[in-house]
């Protein structure tokens, strides 16, 4: 029988520049593959075929997705084995010190004719200033559509009823809860529900929420939705329930989704960037700006809102443009050091790593 697949982003392009949250993924890991080398070497040893492989021999496989390219891993995970494989190469992740976690280096330098770079010395500086300038410049445009933002909210937040929101966040906590708990210490895992990358906004709602009873939440900026998660998180971790905190891939500070598999659901903000509808029989909406919200709200600054939307659009657009323009330059970077590659080492590399996998199982 196949291995379940989660997909989801440990590392996000957000209005704080560069987020890391891989440290929670590492949880009761013994051991960890380091892919260290140049751009364009990690993605081709191919943690993804090593990863599908395993899910196919049964393994449940978690699969992190690098934001800054849509087409290649940060990493996998397989609990399973207590076992990752993390990208290490630039622009990827750098892997903290890891206590009673086995750090297997892969130096995959070894496979990269350094002679070959240097005549390309001066275009390798050139673009990765190129690179770090788009960075910069998606960031900041991040931040000033997160202050866009902020005046959104103050729109709806001056017009919510807290104990409103007090009471739906409390029936809430008795629908999901009631009197259940667990004498154990809960596991709390935080991770990105999605990603601002060079193609735009992606999530893995569904992938992610299979299997599970969903409840979406609507609303509006401002109405609640992350505060309401946040208490609801926090009474999963009191339970000792294990418990799966994602944040918003815009803001970090803010939750779009918890999941509580041990309970077997899902709540999420089911509102732009990820916006869903009830496909399955058992979801549910859950209405923050009916309930929360004074009536009429959306009609009466229905002016300042259209405004507001056009900035936060127009500034969210130009900053994935940025890191489109970042892709591409990286994507020129990875070339250079692709054709300075011995290719059949970087196979034997991945062989060897597929061979340790296998003595391990």
């Amino acid at each position: 029988m196949k291995g379940s697949i989660f997909n989801f982003y440990a590392g996000g392009n957000t209005a704080q520049g560069y987020a890391n949250l891989f440290d929670s993924s590492f949880q009761a890991l013994e051991r960890v593959f380091l892919l260290e080398g140049v751009a364009g070497t990690g993605k081709s040893i191919n943690i993804c075929s090593i990863g599908n492989q395993l899910a196919e021999e049964g393994y449940s496989i978690w699969m992190i997705h690098c934001s800054s390219d849509n087409d290649a891993l940060d990493g996998i995970i397989i609990p399973a084995l207590k076992l990752g494989i993390i990208d290490g190469t630039s622009p990827h992740i750098s892997v903290p010190e890891l206590s009673d976690v086995e750090l297997v280096h892969a130096n995959l330098r070894e496979a990269c004719h350094e002679e070959r770079l240097e005549s390309q010395r001066s275009e390798i500086e050139r673009l990765n200033e190129e690179i770090s300038q788009a960075y910069e410049l998606a960031y900041s445009g991040f931040a000033e559509a997160l202050r866009v933002h902020d005046d959104w909210e103050k729109l709806y937040i001056t017009n919510m009823d807290f104990q409103a929101a007090d009471e739906l966040t409390k029936e809430m906590i008795e629908n999901l809860y009631s009197d259940r708990q667990i004498e154990k210490l809960s596991r709390v895992d935080h991770r990105f529900l999605g990603a601002a990358t060079p193609r735009g906004a992606i999530d893995f709602v569904p992938n992610l929420s299979d299997g599970l009873k969903r409840y979406l939440i609507k609303g509006r900026p401002g109405s609640g939705k992350s505060t309401m998660l946040k208490k609801l998180a926090a009474v999963a971790v009191d339970r000792g329930f294990d418990v799966e905190i994602y944040h918003c891939g815009f803001d970090p500070n803010s939750l779009d989704m918890v999941i509580v598999r041990e309970l077997g659901f899902a709540i999420f903000d089911s509102t732009a960037p990820h916006e869903y509808y009830p496909d399955r029989p058992s979801d549910e909406i859950v209405d923050m700006y009916e309930r929360c919200i004074k009536p009429g709200t959306d009609e009466q600054y229905s002016e300042a809102i259209s405004l507001i939307k056009e900035r936060y659009s127009s500034t969210m657009k130009q900053s994935t443009q940025y890191l489109a323009r970042a892709r591409s330059l990286l994507d020129e970077l990875e070339q250079i050091h692709i054709q300075s590659t011995d290719l059949s080492i970087l196979e034997g590399i991945a062989e060897e790593i597929k061979q340790r996998i296998t003595v391990t199982n």
